[in-house]
């Protein structure tokens, strides 16, 4: 059997293609390692991948079709797992080309491949912005999410309609994942989480927008894997004879205010932060909570991991890594 891990020097890119060769699986990893965040952190992971002989990684960007079509030629995948993608709401604001590109023209391609050289499934990354600013909550696949505040929230939702439209037209089989505000070790330097513990760990303030009125379903790194690594066998079945395109939730199902989440943060490290109050940034939501009962009906799962128990994993790696 052999997996394509696109987004594979990612953050959650690095943690699937981990567990999936811990398993004994061929794994081919793409990544065009971006200057979106610190180059040398996705190398670093990368290093770490390359010293396992059934991991193979070519540094292709999923816009270019041809490149990925000639690998799936060459391969002919068992599954997909399609994480690359433009991340960050507020970057959307500043540069939406990069959004254009890689996360509707680069999916565009994705589908494409998929055409023509069928996987058995496609599991691809989409997010709990795609809720916008619904106040029914908590969210539920179901729920209408024609209001996406910002662009990122919206190439995301563009995401799962094309993934439905090639399922129903050429027979794929499809999960898409809305991932709700995955945190943990080697995680990404535009989260919460990682800019807050450098700015205690050298004495800046933190900025936290809304006056801190905040609260988000934070999702252990280890929670996600487990459900993508379960998910991966359990295509969803045919319908009428035509593919299908399933969606999950994945959360802990249990929001957490922002202050609390500075609260542990602050134990962990043993800082007080300074804190800086800031009005709502554009493109942000007030709250998000994922109703995770599909995806427990699925696979007999769902996210266990507390912030009590993944901060402290986090700052002990950051400043194992960052020797501080």
């Amino acid at each position: 059997m052999t997996l394509l891990v696109t987004g594979a020097a990612g953050f959650i890119g690095f943690h699937t293609v981990r567990r999936l060769c811990r398993q004994g699986l061929e794994v081919v990893g793409i990544d065009n390692l971006n200057h979106y965040y610190d180059v040398t952190l996705k190398q670093a992971r990368l290093r770490i991948l390359q010293t396992t002989d059934n991991f193979h990684f070519y540094p292709i960007d999923i816009v270019d079709k041809s490149a990925l079509v000639g690998l799936f030629q060459r391969y002919n995948f068992d599954h997909v797992i399609h994480l690359a993608a433009q991340a960050g709401v507020r970057y959307s604001l500043d540069n939406p080309d990069a959004y254009a590109q890689s996360n509707l023209l680069g999916f565009l391609n994705i589908l494409e491949a998929c055409r023509q050289v069928p996987p058995a499934h496609l599991i691809y990354a989409s997010s709990s912005s795609v809720y916008g600013a619904n106040r029914q909550m908590p969210f539920r696949e179901g729920d209408p999410v024609d209001s996406p505040v910002s662009l990122y929230a919206a190439t995301k939702r563009a995401n799962e309609l094309l993934a439905h439209s090639y399922c129903y037209l050429y027979g794929l089989r499809a999960t898409g994942l809305r991932f709700f505000t995955v945190y943990g070790p080697w995680g990404r330097p535009d989260m919460a989480l990682f800019k807050f513990t450098a700015a205690m760990l050298e004495g800046r303030p933190i900025e936290l927008f809304n006056q801190g009125e905040m609260s988000r379903d934070f999702t252990y790194i280890d929670d996600i894997v487990e459900a993508i690594d379960r998910l991966r066998d359990k295509p969803p079945a045919l319908s009428d004879g035509r593919g299908t395109n399933r969606l999950f939730n994945i959360g802990r199902g249990s929001p957490v205010a922002l202050l609390s989440f500075v609260e542990c943060l602050e134990e962990a490290l043993g800082i007080k932060a300074e804190r800086r109050f800031l009005p709502m940034q554009e493109g942000d939501v007030l709250k998000t909570w994922a109703d995770v009962s599909a995806l427990s009906d699925c696979i007999g799962f769902s996210p266990q991991v507390p912030v009590e128990q993944g901060v402290p994993a986090f700052v002990e790696w950051y400043r194992d890594f960052y020797r501080v």
